[in-house]
């Protein structure tokens, strides 16, 4: 089974986040910075790979609508 762009992209992405939300946790826990900027950060950067993800399951439907029509008309023109 292959797996889409539009899932492993954003999969790729929400691994690193949680990676340097681990990294970040430090700072936070220390009190360097406020819960606000952490937890912000991080929810907008999940909200950004859920549109992300969308956006390129659009883009892969439209080629795929697109090569279809391609296939259908050089089948009809012969």
């Amino acid at each position: 089974m292959k797996i889409r762009r539009s899932t492993s992209i954003p999969l790729i992405l929400a691994i690193y986040l949680a990676v340097m939300a681990g990294i970040g946790y430090k700072g936070y826990a220390g009190g360097e910075t406020s819960a606000l900027q952490y937890f912000g950060v991080i929810a907008i950067t999940v909200l950004i790979l859920i549109l992300l993800h969308f956006s390129l399951k659009r883009r892969e439907k439209l080629r795929q609508e697109r090569t279809d029509d391609i296939e259908n008309s050089t089948k009809s023109n012969n």
